[in-house]
């Protein structure tokens, strides 16, 4: 093991200008992390050199396509479906934080936590978009139109 950390120091150093010459300590990390992912695939048989690292991103890649949306097209965030349902009748009637969140669950598949969801609803309150109201049954906020 204590071999293996040696040689690793020493690949580390033959880099580190070409690593440090990127001004984005985001993409630094980045690029060490591909590399010791690529030393770790060849220690187990995968292929040597450049094809390792391009077969290791390109596999990183489609498995980032599998967690998101379509590539180049991102869900829509909180705020941008909160508006939309202002536009719609859903705040006719009255609803919790913890309905709104389902709702966008069932209606716009956006898996939102209520604390995601609540300062949006405020702000859309001090706004005079919603209104905000306790609920009698259990004391907390619920929204309804303005």
């Amino acid at each position: 093991m204590s071999k293996h950390i040696e040689k690793l120091k020493k690949q580390l150093l033959e880099i580190a200008e070409v690593v440090n010459s990127f001004k984005s300590e985001a993409v630094q990390v980045r690029i060490i992390d591909r590399l010791l992912d690529a030393i770790a695939e060849n220690d187990k048989g995968e292929p040597e050199g450049p094809e390792a690292f391009v077969k290791k991103a390109r596999r990183s890649k489609n498995n980032d396509d599998d967690d998101h949306a379509p590539r180049g097209r991102k869900k829509p965030g909180a705020t941008k479906i909160l508006n939309q349902l202002l536009a719609t009748d859903y705040f006719n009637a009255r609803h919790s934080i913890s309905a709104i969140a389902d709702y966008c669950k069932e209606h716009y598949d956006s898996d939102f936590k209520t604390s995601e969801l609540s300062g949006i609803l405020l702000k859309l309150a001090k706004e005079n978009k919603l209104r905000r109201e306790r609920s009698n049954d259990n004391n907390r906020f619920e929204y309804v139109r303005a």
